[in-house]
């Protein structure tokens, strides 16, 4: 009887634990499978590419799971998915920690069911096509309400370009929140004075709105805060000095609003490592509390109405990196007290009333930009032992030689609006130099015979040396073929065609035999190095790949070539200096340009933001101008045959070169328009598929991409693919570079439109149908485009068939 109780007991125990077990792992089989339908309904995993050929979706692209096989992260940003948001069901996927689905494709409502994955932490869905207000959800399960304590929040506030009215009243009871960031919406009205309730918030952002009205007074009670940004709204009025008693902020912007007044004292308590007034209406000088604020590494008060002369301890402030004073009314000298900056990197003060010569002491700065142009310095320029990268010293009153250094980058538009300037740049004259002063006349005492032998034996002895010269040097053309004369003077700037001997030897000393680290570029002809010669100017190598160097016919021809192609100048074409030739090295000598090729400037973050929208319809411009010279002002035309963005290449003052041109036939002379050299994956012409024919109109399509890859910031792809028909919906303003704030101003939106119209232009798909490069120029000088609807109204497809020809149908 004992042994069947204990028996029955066993049995209980198990029963227990299976009753337990089993339907815990059925359950979480299920919820796995759940999660996996869950995808596959969503059609954005429905290929090969997006879920690698396996079976596991805790593989697929984008995703990440927990030990246990739930979902927890999902990361498609930028993967050009399309349809509507709700089309991947977020009820399935209550382990979710994070989701960014920002910068695709997607439309519709913001589902409600996010608003209720309890461990979500994070949330992006920027820069797509959403609609409707901002879910937040108030049941316990709320991520705002469990994950908030110990968690940086970001879910549901990262949000641009979606939505649009007035703030949610639920924003104000989320009590323990963070981080608020609301930027880049069409959100209006006053702020409430809710927003006091939130006294945990360390991070806040207002940008790019509609919001109106004073600032805030709710923002006394946000004594945690430690970045605010309230740019690109519409408040008014002063700043209220309540703004000192946040002694925890480290950033603060208000730039690009109404505020006026002057600016409080009271600032200058704070411990800021960034402030940013710019583009308000500030009036009155700057204070000199200013001095005080020893963790700056940011200040900008341009674009205000300050007058008053610049305090010596701002530019004393030993972190300071960047400041910016420009488009104010300050007047008096630079501070000699500015040599104690030196982490300074960036400074401009153009476009005030400065007076005075320009510190020396500037040159002992590391400076990347320097813009003192549109005020009253004078006296000379200094030779900057560390010149900086960009430099603007244009309309002053400047006097005396330009620095060496910088007449050999050949950029009068740094120097241009100083009539006292001379040198041997374009647009200035060459400085005058006094002439050698007569030799002193002997007194009659001295003897007639030693001044007769003192004057005509030196004439005597140079003539002679000279007849000599010259007949060596013509029986040496006789025996020595074109192809290995010497240039003996080893003046890069004045090689032709000769073997190198001289400047090879340079190059090699100044490269370290083509050392790597030289190297700032690799493309389908050579690599390219940077060397600084012995005289101090530098250059661009173009080290070229070819095995038939040492065949004669290639040589004649190559040199003939290069004969043609080194004497083509155009203010938008990189200049070729000259070519050597050398045993199994062959490297041609070019202008440097100081910021490199467009495609690395648009693929870095902090470059592209200073491709401003003006900057980038000025590159196109440039493109355009000199590729209609290569057609149409060349004899013989030039077709480049490789334009790509890695093929423009831009000066310090984002001035646009086509570089690499005529290296095509250059390096296959007998290949006439027929040749496999045909341009970058891309940039191809879609007629290049099915015939080899290079014409000018293959460049025209180029062309085009590249004018849609300024505007964008990245290769068009998405664009080319797009049938006429599929892209009714996709708008100007969705495709636009957002890094960058959409442009406001009226002159540049029409400018943006043009570009953009011609571009479709060029990129239609028969030859004929796309206009010439000349044709393309003119448009640009003409400048006749009026749209009268905004950005936001006009569609890619609309722009694609624009009735606006730009061809003769003789000009195909």
């Amino acid at each position: 009887m004992a042994f069947t109780s204990f028996t029955f007991a066993v049995m209980v125990i198990w029963a227990t634990l299976l009753t337990r077990h089993v339907p815990f792992s059925i359950c979480e089989l299920s919820s796995i499978q759940l999660e996996k339908e869950a995808l596959l309904n969503s059609s954005w995993w429905s290929n090969s590419n997006m879920t690698n050929n396996s079976s596991d979706h805790c593989d697929w692209v984008g995703i990440s799971c927990s030990s246990s096989g739930s979902i927890t992260e999902i990361f498609l940003r930028r993967y050009e998915i399309q349809g509507e948001l709700g089309q991947l069901n977020f009820s399935c996927l209550p382990y979710l920690e994070y989701l960014n689905l920002g910068r695709n494709n997607l439309s519709g409502r913001i589902p409600s069911e996010i608003g209720a994955l309890s461990k979500l932490k994070r949330l992006y869905l920027d820069q797509n096509n959403l609609t409707g207000e901002l879910i937040l959800c108030d049941s316990a399960c709320c991520p705002f309400k469990r994950e908030v304590e110990r968690a940086e929040i970001y879910p549901l506030f990262v949000l641009t370009k979606i939505v649009t009215g007035v703030l949610p009243s639920k924003i104000w009871s989320l009590r323990n929140l963070r981080v608020l960031y609301l930027s880049n919406n069409n959100f209006t009205g006053q702020v409430s004075s809710l927003l006091g309730k939130l006294s945990t918030l360390t991070r806040l952002s207002f940008s790019d709105n509609n919001f109106y009205g004073p600032i805030p007074p709710a923002l006394e009670n946000l004594t945690n805060i430690l970045s605010l940004d309230l740019s690109y709204n519409h408040f008014h009025g002063p700043i209220p000095s309540f703004i000192s008693n946040l002694t925890h902020m480290r950033r603060l912007v208000i730039s690009n609003n109404h505020l006026g007044g002057t600016i409080p004292q009271e600032i200058g308590r704070m411990n800021l490592e960034r402030l940013n007034l710019q583009g308000n209406n500030f009036i009155g000088t700057i204070p000199l509390t200013f001095g005080n604020l020893t963790s700056l590494a940011t200040l900008f008060l341009n674009s205000n109405n300050l007058h008053g002369s610049i305090p010596y301890k701002i530019v004393g402030l030993a972190k300071l990196r960047s400041l910016d004073l420009s488009d104010n009314i300050l007047s008096g000298s630079i501070p000699l007290e500015i040599k104690s900056c030196k982490e300074l990197r960036n400074l401009n003060l153009s476009y005030n009333i400065l007076i005075g010569k320009i510190p020396e002491q500037i040159g002992s700065l590391y400076l990347s930009k320097l813009d003192l142009s549109n005020n009253k310095l004078s006296g000379k320029i200094p030779d900057f032992p560390l010149p900086p990268k960009f430099l603007n010293l244009s309309y002053n009153n400047l006097s005396g030689e330009i620095p060496l250094r910088w007449q050999y980058l050949h950029i009068p538009q740094q120097f241009i609006g100083n009539k006292g300037l001379c040198g041997q740049i374009d647009g200035f004259t060459p400085c005058y130099t006094p002439p050698t002063p007569p030799p002193p006349i002997l007194p009659p005492k001295k003897n007639i015979v030693i001044c007769l032998i003192a004057t005509f034996l030196p004439i005597t002895i140079g003539l002679t040396a000279i007849i000599l010269a010259l007949i060596f040097v013509r029986s040496m053309e006789k025996k020595v073929p074109l192809s290995s004369k010497v240039c003996k003077s080893g003046d890069i700037f004045s090689i032709c065609n000769y073997d190198g001997k001289i400047a090879f030897e340079d190059i090699i000393k100044a490269t370290e035999d083509f050392h790597i680290k030289y190297c700032i570029g690799t493309g389908g002809y050579g690599s390219v190095y940077k060397a600084q010669l012995p005289k101090g100017n530098i250059v661009a190598l173009k080290k070229l790949h070819s095995a038939e160097i040492e065949e004669s016919p290639y040589l004649n021809s190559f040199e003939n070539e290069a004969h043609v192609l080194s004497k083509i100048r155009h203010r938008n074409i990189i200049k070729l200096y000259g070519f050597c030739l050398h045993k199994k090295c062959m490297f041609l000598i070019y202008e440097y340009m100081e910021r490199g090729s467009l495609f690395c400037i648009l693929r870095n973050h902090d470059e592209a933001l200073e491709l401003e929208w003006t900057t980038r319809v000025n590159i196109v411009k440039d493109v355009a101008h000199a590729l209609s010279y290569l057609h149409h002002d060349c004899e013989p035309s030039i077709v480049h045959r490789d334009i790509s963005s890695n093929n423009i290449l831009l000066n310090s003052k984002f001035d646009a070169f086509v570089g690499d041109f005529g290296l095509a036939r250059l390096l296959i002379p007998d290949s006439s328009n027929r040749t496999m050299v045909a341009g970058t994956y891309g940039y191809i012409a879609p007629e290049l598929a099915y015939t080899m024919v290079v014409t000018e109109k293959c460049d025209v399509y180029s062309f085009g991409v590249i004018a849609l890859e300024v505007l964008m910031g990245r290769h068009p792809e998405e664009i080319l693919s797009f049938s006429s028909s599929s892209d009714q919906n996709l708008m100007l303003v969705d495709v636009l570079d957002s890094r960058l704030l959409p442009p406001v101003n009226r002159k540049v939106i029409q400018e943006i439109i043009l570009v953009s119209i011609i571009a479709f232009a060029c990129l239609r798909s028969k030859p004929k149908s796309r206009p010439t490069m000349k044709r393309v120029s003119q448009e640009f000088l003409a400048q006749k485009t009026s749209f009268t609807k905004s950005l936001r109204e006009i569609s890619i497809s609309e722009l694609r068939n624009h009735k606006m020809y730009l061809y003769d149908e003789h000009d195909g």
